[in-house]
């Protein structure tokens, strides 16, 4: 997977960096895109489904 995706909620310019992914057909991995060559995630593509809906069900806490 080298191929990387910066999520839709980030913004243009420097500070407003959040996610990148890549996918192939059977995993999804997540990085961190303000430190590129760190850890990644990297999640079956059905669990990375659950943890998106997860997400989605979450409320937001500011």
């Amino acid at each position: 997977m080298d191929h990387w995706q910066k999520s839709s909620y980030s913004g243009e310019g420097d500070g407003n960096e959040c996610v990148e992914i890549s996918t192939s057909p059977t995993h999804v991995s997540i990085r961190d895109s303000k430190a590129p060559t760190r850890a990644t995630l990297t999640l079956p593509t059905p669990a990375f489904t659950t943890f998106l809906d997860a997400l989605k069900r979450t409320p937001e806490t500011r």
